[in-house]
């Protein structure tokens, strides 16, 4: 297995998650069912006095999975938002774009006589 790290990193991580996804509400974190959810099942998976405690291992990789999960969908929508086309451009911005100037024609406009 890789290493993981420890619990209370992941925790902490998740909850930093959290904090993100809600501050564009303006609300707590605490609030959500999902840090009370998150706080609830880490207590209960503590290490005992066992010598293995599969269950504790299968939800720390779990929610190290969760973790990773969140943090690249953060990180998606943020380069999605930087990177995201504006709609279609007009020939002559194209042009701009690639530092290129589009010849004058001849007479304004176009071909004219």
């Amino acid at each position: 297995m890789a290493a993981l790290g420890s619990p209370a990193r992941t925790l902490r991580g998740l909850l930093r998650e959290l904090r993100y996804m809600n501050a564009a509400t303006g609300r707590s974190y605490r609030d959500t069912a999902a840090y009370r959810y998150l706080v609830k099942a880490f207590r209960a998976h503590r290490v005992t006095s066992e010598k293995l405690c599969r269950a504790q291992h299968e939800l720390h990789f779990q929610a190290a999975t969760y973790l990773c999960l969140l943090r690249s969908v953060r990180k998606h929508v943020a380069l999605h938002q930087e990177f995201h086309g504006k709609g279609e451009r007009s020939v002559e911005e194209s042009a701009g774009l690639v530092g290129l100037k589009l010849p004058q024609q001849p007479g304004g406009k176009g071909w004219e006589p």
